[in-house]
């Protein structure tokens, strides 16, 4: 097998662990510690919606015409209207069942909608597809509409992701003497954190044990002590050398981290129980209450919650993973709000793609492509819907074939960057964050 260089920090994450601890050398870390000021604190918080959320029955048309076209179409999928969450600030559209909380944060002005987003190299419009419009790379595919969104490019194959890129720019301006990285993940390795010239932090959470093995004390702590004098051994390799180096910053997080540790109270806002992103954003929030312990003034965070890709027996599936999302999310809210920092973290969605129209034969549905997305935070100028709902006609005007699957009517790369404008990047930064982002006729899209 090829070794590349994420394989060998694999191995040296198991060397130094004994077992996979994460799929970053930094391991099984987790922090909680006193607050810090507020006032140049800003985070970003990115929750992926793996396998292509349903956006079509995320939010749906609630007036008595959209509402009727809707279930017409929609046929098994179509959710009854007695059951659907209609938005008191926006009273012509409604929220599944199953995210209460969600409704909450937007009528309360917390969070707002953004409409039919999806990978774009240019405007992109029916008309213009006929006529072999770019298109981006390998349209409907998991794996590569994955990695555009988290890269912000029209090919997979770009290795730097829009979060590691500003932080590559932006890490020495914000956070000159951070013990930490900027961005940092709890759901492993992705392509999102991952920039030309730093690297991520990657936190299991619920783990406050830091670098951990699975043996008894005694075994864990010969073990690490030979890893830990492997990674001081000079093998004039330089690829080694780099990677010892990387793995060496590890230990030295882990110890930053377990300080932390020592010198905080629990947050009093209770997370849901047994739900697997409450737990991710519930880390989150005790890694923003350590924040004055590394110095940090910038931070982004990557979390994410699936299996979304509903070929089949979509209403359960989705219900579940969208009560999961909604309660989560309210939670996170709140906790920012309990350590007085609403205003300096702003929470965004991300997702493959939506899902299409058309119900096909297993009372699911297939790949899409533009989708809505959710903006919470109390920078975000909420109870709002931005961008432009789509036609819903199948082989409509926002069709790009004939199941609707809608072309996007904003691109992930704007949404990206009203963000990355909202946490400090410069216009000139932007532009090298985003190097499609002219394709555009904005670059900001106003929801914050």
């Amino acid at each position: 097998m090829r070794t590349t260089r994420r394989n060998f920090i694999h191995y040296a994450s198991l060397a130094a662990s004994g077992h996979v601890a994460g799929l970053r050398p930094f391991g099984a870390l987790n922090a909680m510690a006193q607050s810090a000021g507020a006032d140049s604190y800003k985070a970003l918080v990115c929750i992926f919606l793996f396998g292509g959320n349903d956006a079509n029955n995320t939010l749906v048309p609630f007036d008595n015409v959209g509402y009727s076209n809707y279930a017409s179409l929609r046929g098994p999928l179509a959710l009854p209207q007695s059951q659907l969450l209609q938005l008191a600030s926006l009273p012509n559209y409604a929220l599944h069942s199953s995210l209460p909380e969600v409704r909450q944060l937007i009528d309360s002005g917390a969070g707002a909608l953004v409409a039919n987003i999806g990978t774009l190299v240019q405007p992109t419009t029916r008309a213009g597809m006929n006529v072999q419009q770019t298109l981006p790379a390998n349209l409907f595919s998991h794996s590569d509409q994955q990695l555009q969104w988290q890269n912000a490019s029209q090919t997979a194959a770009t290795p730097t992701g829009w979060a590691g890129r500003m932080s590559d720019l932006l890490g020495s301006s914000f956070n000159p003497s951070a013990s930490i990285p900027m961005v940092t993940s709890v759901v492993g390795d992705t392509v999102f954190c991952d920039g030309q010239s730093t690297t991520p932090l990657s936190v299991i959470p619920g783990n406050p044990a830091g670098v951990s093995c699975g043996e008894g004390t005694a075994e864990c702590a010969v073990r690490q002590s030979i890893a830990q004098s492997f990674l001081s051994f000079s093998s004039g390799l330089s690829l080694v050398q780099a990677e010892n180096s990387i793995s060496q910053d590890a230990y030295r997080y882990a110890n930053v981290l377990t300080q932390a540790l020592s010198a905080t109270t629990p947050l009093a806002t209770v997370f849901p129980a047994n739900n697997p992103l409450a737990t991710q954003l519930q880390q989150i929030a005790q890694l923003m209450q350590v924040r004055g312990s590394f110095n940090v003034n910038r931070q982004i965070f990557f979390a994410g919650v699936g299996n979304f890709d509903t070929h089949a027996n979509q209403l359960g599936q989705q219900s579940l993973l969208l009560s999961q999302f909604s309660s989560a999310l309210l939670a996170f809210y709140e906790a920012t709000e309990e350590l007085g920092i609403a205003g300096q973290v702003t929470t965004f969605t991300m997702s493959d793609f939506s899902r299409a129209f058309e119900p096909n034969a297993n009372n699911g549905c297939d790949h899409g492509w533009g989708g809505h997305h959710l903006v919470v935070g109390g920078a975000v100028r909420g109870a709002k819907l931005y961008g432009t709902y789509p036609t819903l006609a199948l082989g409509g005007p926002d069709d790009s074939g004939s199941t609707g699957r809608w072309i996007p009517s904003t691109a992930s790369v704007q949404y990206a960057a009203t963000l990355a404008s909202w946490f400090g990047a410069t216009p000139a930064q932007l532009t090298s964050i985003f190097p499609n982002l002219g394709s555009f006729s904005t670059g900001n899209l106003g929801f914050i």
